[in-house]
């Protein structure tokens, strides 16, 4: 945890803000994928991969771009909203993007895994694949930037109380006269 130097209360602060947006969003994904829908007739689970993506782009460019682009988006956030909930600004950035694409696709599992019980809900090992890629794009199109940006506004801040801690010191420390001397007391023998 960074909590030490000047923007201590501010990290605090983002960290639990990630933490809310975070629950919000996990609480809408759950909202919109394991509700039940009342249909006719439901398809077939698809476990065979990029099988639904081809029917997708079968289906024309504007069907295709809906159904992709709602796989891509659903799980998105997250790539941004687990490491603002971490909190870690000097992090290897590859080790930040293994962590947050796996927590996207083992919550993405998971939500496919809850759909099996949920009636009009069908298994998708594409939404699966789009959803991970989704986290993967979010993180890697904002995550870099957004920790570089925090850290020279950190190092800024850093820089800016150390000169207003170095001028107070230049002057308390200016010569005030000689050390004042009691003229009764001798030097010891």
């Amino acid at each position: 945890m960074q909590r030490q130097g000047p923007a201590g209360s501010a990290a605090i602060h983002f960290r639990a803000a990630g933490v809310i947006l975070l629950v919000a969003h996990l609480l809408l994904v759950a909202w919109l994928t394991l509700r039940p829908i009342d249909v006719l007739w439901v398809t077939a689970a698809n476990l065979e991969p990029l099988a639904g993506i081809k029917a997708d782009l079968a289906m024309g460019p504007v069907v295709a771009a809906h159904r992709i682009g709602e796989g891509l988006l659903l799980l998105a956030p997250l790539g941004v909203l687990l490491p603002m909930a971490g909190g870690r600004l000097s992090v290897s950035p590859l080790a930040s993007l293994a962590r947050t694409v796996a927590a996207g696709a083992l919550l993405s599992l998971g939500i496919e895994l809850l759909q099996t019980g949920v009636p009009g809900q069908v298994v998708d090992v594409d939404s699966l694949l789009l959803n991970t890629a989704g986290v993967a794009l979010a993180h890697l199109f904002l995550v870099p930037a957004g920790r570089a940006r925090l850290r020279r506004r950190r190092q800024r801040a850093a820089a800016g109380s150390t000169r207003r801690r170095h001028g107070a010191n230049l002057r308390e420390e200016a010569p005030q006269g000689p050390t004042p001397t009691i003229p009764r007391v001798g030097i010891a023998p």
